[in-house]
């Protein structure tokens, strides 16, 4: 198989890349050390280099693991971190976009990351008290130190990554993007493509529903972040579960995996979208690089949008106490 890769600013990624935050137990027990040791290192031995991290994932523990673990193999990664979300002094999570803040909490990811420098740092999250441009302002400071390659954003509207890019060249905007979550294609897909920002897409595989793995709630851990999901309760999950027997069906025409069909949809979309799926097993890490080799039809690609899209997926991404930090565009 030819290696399949684009581009993020200056830096060249493989074209999917790891989600690292389920290291860290969002969705139920994390992989030990020694299991995640073994799992990064496959990864990069099967071509990945993009690791996606967070000042809040596992608040400061999961960018910690990673520094531990990649140190080593430090030149052939590419780190991307976020800042804006983290533990405050009280133990909470707090939101926090003031340029000061935003350098201290670099400061102390490069330290976690056991690196000089982050390859692509986002803002988390838009801190609506503080203007972009002086949360951008402190991320351009942070490229001419040396300490940040590229800078991108999470969550955002086409209008305010437009306004975060007059301030800085803005590399990638990272937000969810998958078959049943399509904000993206309102306005930021295009925006990005139009500026050369890359789109990074998170939770490619709907948080494990697209890949089966998710038909019964009441069978998720007591801290399964999915619990706290609008589409993963009751009538919802119920509703979206229809969905999938088509689904299957579609993957099983396509000889492959539903992981790998909804992976393969995403990379048809465009050459300037790069998924990030999570990976807890090797079979994971091998899956989600064999979705490279799929080339759906357009026949199949319409068979795929009729099925799964805004109008046909029941509940909203996030609760009201999540929703409200974010600034994208939202389907009705």
């Amino acid at each position: 198989m030819t290696i399949k890769t684009r581009k993020i600013g200056s830096l060249e990624v493989f074209a999917i890349g790891v989600g690292c935050r389920g290291l860290s137990g969002p969705y139920g027990s994390p992989p030990s050390e020694m299991e995640t040791t073994k799992l990064l290192n496959q990864a990069l031995d099967l071509g990945y280099n993009l690791f996606d991290t967070a000042a809040l994932y596992g608040f400061g523990d999961n960018e910690k693991l990673l520094g531990r673990i990649l140190k080593n193999r430090r030149h052939e990664c590419v780190l991307a971190s976020k800042c804006g979300i983290f533990k405050n002094s009280k133990g909470q999570r707090e939101l926090d976009g003031r340029p000061e803040t935003l350098i201290k909490t670099c400061n102390e990811s490069l330290r976690r990351l056991k690196t000089d420098v982050i390859d692509l740092y986002y803002l988390h999250r838009w801190d609506r008290r503080v203007p972009i441009d002086e949360s951008i302002g402190a991320l351009k400071e942070l490229v001419e130190a040396g300490k940040i390659k590229e800078i991108g954003v999470s969550e955002v509207s086409a209008k305010l990554l437009r306004e975060a890019h007059r301030k800085h060249s803005i590399s990638a905007l990272q937000s969810e993007y998958s078959l049943w979550t399509r904000n993206a294609e309102i306005k930021v897909l295009d925006t990005c493509k139009s500026i050369g920002s890359a789109f990074v897409a998170f939770s490619p595989l709907g948080r494990g529903f697209l890949t089966g793995s998710v038909r019964d709630s009441s069978k998720l851990v007591a801290n399964d972040l999915r619990l706290t999901m609008p589409r993963f309760q009751g009538k919802n999950l119920t509703a979206n579960l229809r969905l999938l027997d088509g689904y299957t069906n579609i993957a099983r025409e396509n000889n492959c995996s539903m992981a790998q069909l909804s992976l393969a949809w995403l990379l048809a979309q465009s050459d300037h979208i790069i998924p990030i799926p999570g990976a807890t097993t090797l079979q994971h890490l091998e899956e989600n690089v064999g979705a490279m080799k799929i080339e759906l039809s357009n026949t199949t690609l319409d068979r795929l949008n009729a099925l799964i899209n805004q109008n046909t997926v029941s509940g909203p991404r996030y609760g009201p106490n999540v929703q409200q930090e974010l600034d994208t565009e939202e389907f009705a």
